[in-house]
């Protein structure tokens, strides 16, 4: 991904819509500032279905966040629903960079398919085997 330190959105949607032609049929997967990027994308365009780990819907009072672009007007929740088939959502209440609350919020207003998981911090494993779980679920693999 472009701008990987601060992960902005002028540089990120640009980068998903054109560089990874994502269409209905696309399943994403959005860690941390990826989950906030795939949210803001689905305000516009479709896809088949979004797996979010560790999202969260403010910028938690952190500048570097606050540079990110997302959290820079509301989120328009109803659209995002409406976007994608499915969605589903991870997070851990060990999470220390990003808060359960956070994830428990989003989860409420899309209505996801929400797993808390149990000592997994931020998810910061080379390994999550839960996502091929649900890819195989949804895509009946």
């Amino acid at each position: 991904m472009p701008d990987p330190h601060k992960a902005r959105e002028s540089y990120w949607l640009p980068f998903i819509r054109d560089a990874l032609k994502i269409d209905e049929k696309t399943i994403l997967i959005g860690h941390s500032s990826g989950c906030e990027a795939i949210m803001r994308l689905l305000e516009k365009d479709k896809v088949r279905g979004v797996i979010l780990v560790a999202a969260c819907h403010t910028d938690l009072d952190n500048e570097g966040e606050k540079e990110s672009e997302y959290y820079n007007r509301p989120w328009d929740w109803d659209t995002i629903k409406s976007n994608a088939e499915w969605i589903v959502q991870l997070h851990s209440p060990s999470d220390r960079l990003i808060p359960v609350a956070e994830g428990r919020f989003v989860a409420d207003k899309l209505q996801s398919e929400y797993m808390e998981l149990e000592k997994r911090g931020h998810f910061m494993g080379h390994q999550l085997p839960e996502v091929l779980k649900v890819i195989k679920e949804k895509c009946h693999v």
